[in-house]
């Protein structure tokens, strides 16, 4: 395992990731996007206690268990700069406009630091599949190529599988990576206020079981 800084918060903490394998595809897998959702924080340091512990998989993963690190100690939404993460990226359809406050996409697309070291990281390392770790009802949304993985993970969990999320999600990662740039990206919504160990039992296995199908399949 490879321990690095993948980047800074804009209050100066900085936001490791942890890297596996030397070769096949390449594999993100972010959680912590939103700090009120430590579901996904849990299921990423799930797979990276797993993974340490031995890595057998040909494909090249990166785990970054909390994004949103200043969220993330205050169990907060949004960043320290009271930006949704996950509607600050520069898709195409990114908008100043405020649905609702939780929403908040910053002034300018890309203007947070934990986004721009993302986007670098994308740019840079070119990934070929995307996992992002949230908490909501719990459902597995899909952008690109990604169902077979999809349909791994419901067969274990029972998650619906959902191609469009219900609402508008402008300057999305689902958005930016998997409709945008083509990179397969899975939103996946464990469910919110679901028992820890419930998470490492079920949906630590779920992913495992998923990033198997992606080394075959890319």
């Amino acid at each position: 395992m490879e321990t690095f800084e993948f980047g800074l918060t804009s209050t100066g903490l900085p936001i490791m990731g942890y890297r596996f394998g030397r070769v096949g595809p390449e594999v993100l897998i972010l959680g912590g996007v939103h700090g009120n959702e430590p579901e996904g924080v849990v299921a990423s340091l799930g797979l990276l206690q797993t993974f340490h512990s031995a890595y057998t998989l040909k494909a090249r993963l990166t785990i970054i268990p909390q994004f949103n690190v200043d969220g993330v100690l205050v169990g907060k939404r949004k960043n320290a700069r009271a930006v949704d993460l996950n509607r600050n990226l520069p898709t195409k359809d990114w908008t100043a406009n405020v649905a609702e406050e939780k929403y908040a996409p910053g002034a300018e697309p890309n203007s947070e630091p934990e986004n721009q070291a993302l986007v670098k990281w994308i740019d840079s390392v070119k990934p070929q599949f995307v996992f992002s770790l949230h908490s909501w009802q719990p459902c597995l949304n899909i952008n690109g190529a990604c169902r077979p993985e999809a349909e791994i993970i419901h067969s274990r969990t029972g998650y619906e599988i959902k191609e469009d999320i219900g609402y508008p999600t402008p300057g999305c990662l689902g958005t930016y990576c998997g409709l945008e740039r083509g990179i397969p990206t899975i939103t996946y919504e464990i469910e919110r206020g679901l028992d820890s160990a419930k998470i490492l039992k079920i949906h630590v296995p779920a992913i495992h079981e998923a990033l198997k199908s992606i080394e075959k399949r890319f």
